[in-house]
């Protein structure tokens, strides 16, 4: 039988997109106030592999994503999802997000997403939640899986979240 231990803390991320860019801004601040201070912040991204939000949001989405300094337990993640759910209701307008907010986190070997959709490759968190291990770290770098969305598995996204383990490690280290 395995010991039980308590997993290390992880680096909180989330993925933010939406048509108006200024609700960026307004996001990525009541996030920092929930979760404190971010310690990386990406380029504006163009949303443009996929047209399945369209319909709710409209055309030219734009993302940014954004790691909080403060390391978190990964058992948190359903918490935090709700949470950002709930954000998400506050700014809609007549029933429609007008943003989506997409908690993960970044640990030594993979990227964790957070999502209230069942599909074979996610377990159930409890609460409603899913985690889908999105990208997995292999030979110095993120990898991609066959379920792997094409923008997460994208060169440019594989560089985010390659500098968001490199912000993570001093941070992890320092811990222990």
């Amino acid at each position: 039988m395995g010991q039980i231990k308590e997993p290390k803390p992880v680096k909180l991320i989330s993925s933010m997109f939406t048509v108006d860019v200024e609700l960026l801004e307004v996001a990525h601040n009541k996030l920092s106030e929930t979760f404190g201070p971010t310690d990386y912040e990406s380029d504006l991204l163009p949303f443009d592999h996929t047209s399945y939000y369209a319909a709710e949001f409209g055309e030219g989405l734009m993302r940014k994503i954004v790691a909080f300094a403060d390391l978190v337990d990964p058992g948190r993640l359903a918490e935090i999802k709700r949470l950002t759910n709930d954000l998400e209701m506050g700014w809609a307008r007549e029933g429609k997000r007008r943003i989506n907010l997409d908690p993960g986190y970044v640990s030594m070997a993979k990227l964790v997403l957070a999502t209230t959709k069942n599909h074979g490759h996610r377990i159930y968190l409890g609460q409603g939640i899913y985690a889908e291990v999105t990208l997995c770290y292999r030979n110095k770098t993120f990898r991609p899986w066959e379920w792997t969305y094409p923008d997460y598995a994208s060169p440019p996204y594989i560089a985010i979240f390659n500098r968001i383990r490199e912000l993570y490690l001093p941070q992890l280290r320092s811990r222990s």
